[in-house]
């Protein structure tokens, strides 16, 4: 998937090449449909864009779109703009399957423990869910952190249903030595997951 990331970051410049120069040229831009139909040309010349589904080529044509929405809004609104940047290596850490079913899907096990997302160009990949899936699975988003530590991210459309109402109810005081104390007096221990993971990369 890393390769794969990689290529997304050399498109994302492309388009962003192809829209700065539109605009220093002859101060017109470039619409997002245009970009997406560029892409087999892109493909034709740089082969290896083609081991990346095509609906993440084309989001990421999307992203170009939305950041340069961001940029004129703030223009416009008088804010400091901040234009897109350039992502140098290893600056372009997520790429996303924006139709759910179409390039990846997740077949659920019987417990949350040993699920399979399916990717389009990489094939099966074991996943540990959060928690099950509610309402209808939409997009698919796949990001790496600054850890090395692969994240999937399914967006579902659901209903938003109310928690039962509590019998009991409990006071929380957070603070520094313990993650929570409760009104019950029981202490939550600080779980200390960056410390954890520090410790673990320290021995690889």
């Amino acid at each position: 998937m890393g390769n794969m990331l990689e290529e997304c970051r050399w498109l994302y410049n492309q388009f962003l090449e192809q829209r700065k120069n539109a605009w220093e040229q002859s101060q017109s831009s470039v619409p997002l449909y245009h970009q997406h139909a560029t892409l087999p040309a892109l493909k034709h010349d740089r082969p290896a864009l083609k081991t990346v589904h095509s609906q993440v080529l084309q989001n990421v044509a999307v992203r170009i779109d939305l950041a340069f929405k961001a940029f004129f809004r703030r223009v416009r609104a008088g804010e400091a703009p901040g234009y897109p940047r350039f992502r140098g290596r290893g600056r372009y850490n997520s790429m996303c399957y924006p139709q759910y079913g179409n390039g990846a899907s997740l077949q659920s096990g019987a417990s949350l423990q040993g699920n399979t997302l399916h990717l389009s160009r990489v094939g099966p990949v074991q996943v540990v869910l959060h928690r099950p899936l509610e309402g209808t699975p939409k997009t698919v988003c796949i990001r790496r952190s600054s850890t090395g530590k692969w994240y999937a991210t399914l967006s579902c459309e659901w209903q938003p249903t109310r928690l039962p109402a509590p019998e009991e109810q409990v006071g929380i005081d957070v603070g520094l030595k313990t993650f929570a104390t409760l009104s019950t007096g029981e202490e939550i221990a600080n779980p200390s997951f960056f410390r954890a993971e520090e410790k673990a990369l320290a021995k690889v």
